[in-house]
């Protein structure tokens, strides 16, 4: 069901103009398709200013501060940008929770009022307020700001950071209850919010596939030429707080006669990783995403080694859809969230399930199953996405 006319203000972790893709601004964009919409950017804050002021958008919103600089900028049809003038003080160094909350309560109440004053320069009434994942900046917006419909946006477990579980182990639940209502883009995290919020909802994921088309034309990249078949590969950071090398270095073991392609930059951790010892894994590093889709298209199956830990259990694997969308046979960990792509994804658990199951995927592969991939993630869309968080607001006011 499409809401229409209404005015939304969105915060979160990521300001509008980091180049970055994300969740936050793909639905702030689909929003502003039916809405005016507000995206603000987060507050600065003295260490921000200090680390971080030669970087030309900073430098522009701290000019903003001072009132040099606009403070809202149009990003297209009702759709604005605000850099809020205010600067909060950085407290996550507190070490006690009931301080930093009195502390984060000023800073909120700062915050709202810049969000107020741009919202009564913009005419904004009646607002939905959508909260990507800020449990601390926006935890006392429903008090100080009163949206007409407060939504909480659960897209990563950050409580899996040392940062956010400080004081987010308190606070997030907290934050969570009092929410009109919460949205999570993961099964996993869904079920997360029901423990605090009975009105939450599983609202999936987008995804913008449209670098990722089985049917351009694609020359096989140069460094790919020389490497024999069958080619097992993976793309993305080669992070081993979010994958797990073992199962890597087992596969080539295992199966000397395959070759394991990584695209991607590497952590310390692979970089001192056994995997560079053996001569069927190559390391081809950072590619531009544009330049993705080929190198997808030269494996024979593609991988997701996901390591399962409190930073990675509750995420959508992006990269899923990508090599879906692409017709590649895919083999990845089981996770509740990877429960969603059973009928088209290898799912496995040990890294002997991984070596079982690549074999099954190059034995099965045909048209009829690039077909079937190919249509799974081509239905990860972000009209579906924000069509389902419409469809949780509308439960709310039922």
């Amino acid at each position: 069901m499409l809401i229409k006319n209404r005015d939304f203000v969105i915060i979160g972790l990521q300001q509008w103009y980091t180049p970055i893709g994300s969740n936050c601004k793909n639905i702030a964009t689909q929003l502003a398709k039916h809405n005016r919409v507000l995206y603000v950017n987060a507050p600065l804050d003295r260490r921000t200013i200090l680390q971080a002021k030669e970087d030309p958008n900073v430098a522009y919103h701290l000019a903003s501060t001072r009132g040099e600089k606009d403070s809202i900028v149009p990003i297209g049809e009702n759709f604005w940008n605000l850099y809020p003038p205010t600067v909060l003080e950085s407290i996550n160094w507190v070490p006690f929770t009931p301080v930093f909350s009195w502390l984060n309560k000023r800073n909120n109440r700062r915050f709202a009022a810049d969000i107020k004053a741009a919202c009564d320069q913009l005419g904004f009434r009646d607002v939905i307020m959508f909260n990507d994942n800020d449990m601390f900046r926006g935890f006392y917006m429903q008090e100080f700001f009163d949206p007409a419909v407060y939504i909480y946006y659960s897209r990563d477990y950050l409580l899996g950071v040392d940062y956010w579980r400080k004081h987010g182990a308190v606070l997030e639940p907290r934050h969570i209850a009092k929410a009109d209502v919460a949205v999570a883009n993961s099964l996993y995290l869904a079920d997360m919010l029901k423990q605090y919020n009975s009105n939450s909802h599983y609202v999936g994921q987008g995804c913008d596939l449209s670098l990722f088309d089985a049917t351009a034309d694609l020359p096989e990249p140069g460094d790919m030429q020389n490497i024999a078949r069958p080619r097992i590969g993976y793309v993305g950071a080669l992070n081993t707080l979010r994958l797990d090398t073992g199962i890597l270095e087992h596969i080539a073991r295992s199966r000397p006669d395959w070759q394991v392609v990584l695209v991607g930059p590497e952590d310390d951790g692979f970089r001192a990783s056994a995997l560079h010892q053996l001569p069927n894994v190559h390391f081809l590093g950072r590619k531009e995403v544009p330049q993705l889709p080929a190198y997808i298209r030269s494996f024979d199956v593609c991988l997701n080694p996901q390591l399962i830990n409190p930073v990675t259990i509750g995420n959508y694997p992006l990269k899923i859809d990508e090599y879906l969308a692409m017709g590649k046979p895919t083999v990845a960990t089981a996770t509740k969230t990877m429960s969603l792509f059973e009928e088209q994804v290898y799912l496995g658990e040990t890294k002997e399930d991984y070596v079982r199951l690549i074999a099954q995927a190059l034995q099965e592969d045909g048209e009829q199953k690039r077909s079937d991939r190919i249509a799974l993630a081509r239905s990860h869309t972000w009209e579906n996405s924000v069509e389902a968080i419409y469809n949780a607001i509308y439960a709310t006011q039922s």
